[in-house]
């Protein structure tokens, strides 16, 4: 049997840090910080927090499992080697499933900010289609398109964040205290949806097999992207609230054109629009790509059809399984709500992570390289905030879970394995 075809490794150092920012810097600073506000009030602040040290445990275990496993697949080939199958392929489920509501969330944000009323579901399909064909075009073309986004996204944070501090000094803004309105239970929702946010920072590592001194490159991309994300979005959060409030900023459909807005900047507007979109594309992009290794990875191993594992001849992609995966991200699109996605990803990135961190915990000491308290900080932070999610969010993943299992059961007992 021939041996399936591997991935080009094209991406350096500056490739991964903007694929990892890309990943972050897309719908969830455009849209999670009103729910989280709706759950926490001011203590979202709290919850941001929380949500960033949890990142930093599975961030650091991403990392440190991607350079002994430079290859395409992410936690999924990890949880497969650490801990066993079954694990892995828990992990590869959730991931695929979950960042599949991931992706579609971040389509139907890109459509609220700039799509006529009545064309927003058409609109968000048009962005997947979009960045699927280029991801079929090759893993350096991501790359290079991600790092035009990403450069223009982060100068209009800058610029919402300047014009909600004039908005500040113009006394524009309620009085803002450090409050925990929701309780602990909710500052701890709030700090489930904003892992939403940053949950694109090992989004590398399932690019693993196409990054050119993985051992080395790896790493630093996954800590340097999500320092960045973590500096942008406390930001962010903090100008947001400052000027709108916790109540204002819970009932606000775009919080970051009406932060902008509140000095008196209206012609703010369009820009913020476009870099929502922008940064949605750039998400987008990078989401799509992680899928599809993942996805490739399952197939090779059998735990999902082999036909998946099938690498393009000239242009060095899994585009059998990209294509797929945009199939479903627009069928999500047609028929779930911008909430349920971002709070059934969650749950599912969350329990990637804590495969990840288990993993990573049972790594021999010659490849350990941060001190296995913080897989345990980040074990136990995902399933905290798992629980603490919505419960029709929590209920569909188990569910979902559920499935999957129940499928690879009956595909391995036909096939005898």
């Amino acid at each position: 049997m021939t041996a399936p075809a591997p991935l080009a490794r094209r991406l350096g150092l500056g490739d991964a840090i903007a694929i990892g920012v890309g990943s972050m810097m897309g719908a969830g600073v455009f849209s999670v910080f009103a729910p989280a506000a709706t759950a926490a009030g001011g203590g979202l602040l709290i919850g941001l927090v929380i949500a960033a040290v949890v990142a930093l445990g599975n961030a650091t275990s991403s990392a440190q499992l991607a350079a002994q496993y430079p290859s395409a697949g992410g936690t999924y080939l990890y949880g497969r080697e650490q801990i066993g199958p079954t694990a892995g392929f828990l992990a590869g489920w959730a991931f695929v499933v979950g960042k599949t509501a991931s992706c579609a969330a971040m389509a139907m944000v890109l459509a609220a900010y700039v799509a006529p009323d009545g064309w927003e579901k058409a609109i968000g399909i048009a962005a997947v289609v979009a960045v699927t064909t280029v991801n079929c075009l090759g893993v350096h073309r991501t790359a290079a398109v991600t790092k035009v986004l990403v450069v223009g996204v982060l100068a209009v944070l800058g610029l919402v964040i300047v014009a909600a501090s004039a908005a500040r000094s113009d006394g524009a803004g309620p009085s803002l205290a450090l409050t925990v309105d929701g309780g602990v239970y909710g500052v701890l929702q709030s700090a489930g949806l904003l892992f939403f946010a940053f949950a694109g920072y090992a989004r590398i590592a399932t690019l693993g097999e196409e990054v050119r001194d993985p051992a080395r490159v790896i790493p630093r991309a996954v800590v340097a992207s999500l320092t960045i994300a973590l500096l942008v979005y406390a930001a962010v959060a903090w100008s947001v609230l400052a000027v709108l409030g916790p109540d204002g900023l819970a009932a606000s459909a775009e919080p970051l054109v009406d932060a902008a807005r509140a000095g008196g900047w209206d012609w703010t507007g369009p820009w913020v629009r476009g870099a929502a979109a922008a940064a949605t594309l750039g998400a987008l992009l990078a989401l799509v790509a992680g899928i599809g290794r993942t996805t490739l990875a399952m197939a090779r191993h059998g735990d999902l059809p082999s036909t998946l594992a099938v690498v393009h001849p000239r242009f060095a992609v899994p585009h059998r399984a990209e294509i797929l995966v945009a199939v479903v991200i627009c069928a999500v699109v047609a028929v779930v709500d911008l909430r349920g996605a971002i709070g059934f990803s969650s749950f599912g990135v969350l329990l990637y992570y804590l495969v990840a961190n288990v993993s990573a915990y049972r790594q021999a000491p010659d490849h350990r390289r941060y001190p296995r308290v913080l897989q345990v900080v980040g074990a136990v932070g995902c399933l905290v905030l798992a629980a603490t999610l919505p419960w029709e969010s929590v209920l569909a993943g188990v569910a979902v879970l559920a499935l999957g299992l129940g499928g690879r059961a009956v595909v391995r007992r036909q096939l005898g394995t």
